[in-house]
């Protein structure tokens, strides 16, 4: 078994913020990350909402930068290692990967969130030729083609414009009657000549070899309409990455979300959260940097209280 100060559960911008400020006050950090490094944001087309940034920067710089800091003040980073098992009851707590099982006083859980999955006729059929979940991998397959956007808010949109500037014709279907986004991206919406079809339902995505249309519903007239399209990429609403948390007796709201205190500990003492997963309703990079940073102050207080 492994022993250190810190855990940290996942290595989107809340973990590896997490991290860095936890390695950089001197705590021994160990940073698990199941998947890609930078999670959902490092696939996030552009950045222009997050302080210090009026450049266009793209999620994946964001985040590269942020591992590079991590790893640069000694924070350890454990990348495709799972957490399967958690044991949160004692003092000291436990934290088992699918590789091995280490200990720390404190746990720092940034989990993040999935994609919603909208389960249609042709979504399986067609994965990897035509349907998409990340426009920053596979936006470049697209030139000059026709791409379809599903998603109903901010993210939807900047991948609808990112893609415009790739794509011959890109349109972006919101499910709901408005779309629930920030002016300054409707604004940029339009002069994109991006149409945005609202109150749809997508029914089915049709094709041969490869995605040749959609076809969409009407959610009030039930009226249903084809439309030709190369590829859709799908934006929908996300899902807290929650479920091993809960069976460790980490108390979840109704949606599933980690419940925080203002300093963002669990009900479990010593175990925190931070980013998406928490049931913070503004779910913003800089948020999620934000709450780390509180996060391991407390543990920092705590632990010069303890000396």
């Amino acid at each position: 078994m492994k022993r250190g100060n810190i855990i940290v559960i996942g290595a989107g911008p809340a973990g590896l913020s997490a991290g860095f400020y936890s390695a950089y006050y001197g705590f021994s950090t160990m940073i698990f990350e199941e998947n890609i490094l930078g999670g959902e944001a490092a696939e996030i087309p552009f950045l222009d909402n997050y302080p210090g940034c009026n450049k266009k920067i793209t999620g994946k710089e964001l985040t590269d930068k942020m591992v590079q800091q991590c790893k640069e003040t000694g924070g350890e980073i454990h990348q495709f290692e799972k957490a399967v098992e958690l044991d949160f009851e004692g003092k000291q707590k436990f934290v088992k990967t699918e590789k091995f099982k280490y200990s720390a006083e404190s746990v720092i859980i940034a989990s993040g969130t999935h994609p919603k999955v909208l389960e249609v006729p042709g979504k399986k059929q067609f994965q990897g030729r035509g349907v998409s979940y990340c426009a920053v991998c596979d936006g470049a397959f697209f030139k000059n083609k026709r791409v379809i956007i599903v998603g109903e808010d901010s993210r939807a949109a900047e991948v609808a414009i990112y893609l415009s500037d790739i794509a011959s014709i890109t349109k972006l279907v919101c499910q709901k009657d408005k779309l629930c986004s920030e002016k300054i991206l409707i604004d940029s919406l339009e002069k994109h000549n991006i149409e945005i079809i609202k109150g749809v339902e997508l029914k089915e995505i049709k094709g041969e070899l490869n995605v040749k249309s959609v076809v969409l519903s009407g959610k009030e007239t039930e009226s249903t309409k084809e439309i030709e399209t190369d590829g859709i990429f799908f934006q929908l609403e996300s899902i807290p990455n929650s479920q091993l948390v809960g069976e460790s007796g980490i108390k979840l709201d109704d949606n599933g979300y980690i419940m925080v205190d203002k300093k963002n500990m669990t009900n479990i003492n010593n175990v925190y959260a931070v980013g998406d997963v928490t049931e913070c309703s503004v779910k913003l990079v800089s948020t999620a940097v934000s709450q780390a940073a509180v996060a391991v102050m407390d543990i920092v207080e705590h632990n010069n209280k303890s000396l």
